[in-house]
């Protein structure tokens, strides 16, 4: 007997029957076509009822002319020195809000012990799309001493919620047409122009609202290039589009302006920089600082500026209205002047003023640097 003889195998009698799935519990069943039956739905409604793509526009832009939603519109934010923007994930809902027959949201797929596999979908039920991202948000927070696993099911929650929101946006971004969001963009930015607040109050908001992130008017100054009095509408709309980023946590202070040199108010600008904008690389009052303290040769010979001359001619120098004030009177003209130049020609002045003998100027260096502070306030 041959014991490695293999051992003939009986046929199996249902060897041609159909494969039978296992059966699923009497709850899974109901759920599912529960959820068939919600699909179906919504599809027979949305088929019966047709958007109008004129209509559903008109609605958008109208939409768009409401403040509060034009300047959360618009996202943007710095990488590789060039600014990076487009529709926000608000807009991208009120978008889908007005075109309609639309169906999104952001589902938790499973959780694991440290993490938690998220879905982002949007579903275009007139014409059947589908679009979905998928992405994993692993549990833990981020600060700056390392950070910590999150158990808390309120922080898992909100968390997936801040990652899922920009995965809504992309597919939400596929479903509706681009053109419905460029116009819906243009009517933002023509909204933010016409309503941009450049008075005062609306110029001390502005730069309130950037204070929690440590960015003072000096900064806000520098990257406008001009002083906040003189701030344009759309500047005004370029710095609420930062200040979103800056809240969404798109981007930090860093990527927009330029931090502030060591005990100083604004932030200093390197010569090279200076001469690319037209600024001189030291400023007016500092010139005339340095000409005030700066000793003339004994044996210069010093014109007399006390008065006019004995022909009745001017002299050249400072004006003649000025020559005869008092310290305070000038300071306080300065500090009145109507506009820059104004400033600027009694400043000029104030440095060319010599005493009756015309030995000595008129304005001690003390006296000029108490003039020079009038004229910056």
């Amino acid at each position: 007997m041959n014991e490695n003889a293999p051992v003939p195998m009986v046929a199996n009698p249902f060897g041609n029957a159909p494969v039978v799935a296992a059966p699923l519990s009497a709850l899974t069943s109901v759920d599912q076509q529960r959820a068939i039956a919600e699909v179906q739905a919504h599809m027979m409604v949305a088929r019966a009822m047709p958007r109008d793509p004129k209509r559903a526009l008109d609605a958008l832009l109208n939409d768009c002319m409401i403040v509060t939603l034009a300047e959360d519109a618009v996202y943007q934010y710095s990488r590789g020195g060039s600014d990076i923007a487009g529709p926000s994930i608000k807009l991208a809902e009120a978008a889908a809000r007005r075109w309609g027959n639309v169906r999104s949201g952001i589902e938790e797929i499973s959780r694991g012990p440290t993490g938690s596999e998220c879905r982002a979908y949007a579903w275009d039920l007139e014409s059947g799309y589908y679009d979905e991202r998928k992405f994993h948000v692993k549990h833990w927070r981020d600060t700056k001493k390392g950070g910590y696993q999150l158990s808390d099911e309120r922080d898992i929650y909100e968390l997936i919620a801040n990652m899922g929101q920009r995965r809504k946006r992309a597919v939400l971004l596929s479903i509706i047409p681009t053109h419905v969001m460029d116009a819906a963009v243009t009517q933002c930015e023509l909204t933010l122009k016409a309503k941009a607040d450049t008075t005062p109050e609306g110029l001390k908001k502005l730069v309130d609202a950037f204070a929690p992130y440590g960015v003072v008017q000096a900064q806000i100054e520098a990257r406008i290039q001009r002083r906040l009095e003189a701030i344009t509408a759309a500047q005004v709309v370029g710095l609420k589009r930062v200040y979103a980023s800056l809240r969404d946590g798109m981007s930090i202070p860093g990527d927009w302006f330029d931090p502030l040199p060591v005990g100083g108010d604004a932030p200093e600008q390197k010569p090279e920089q200076r001469q690319e904008t037209g600024q001189p690389t030291t400023s007016k009052a500092e010139r005339m600082r340095k000409k005030a303290a700066t000793p003339k040769p004994q044996n210069a010979a010093e014109p007399d500026y006390s008065g006019a001359a004995d022909d009745g001619a001017k002299q050249p120098g400072p004006d003649q209205e000025v020559v005869k004030m008092k310290l305070g009177e000038f300071i306080q003209a300065v500090g009145d002047a109507g506009d820059e130049e104004e400033r600027d020609r009694l400043l000029g002045s104030a440095m060319q003023m010599k005493t009756a003998d015309g030995k000595l100027p008129y304005f001690t260096a003390e006296q000029v640097e108490q003039i020079v502070a009038a004229g910056k306030k």
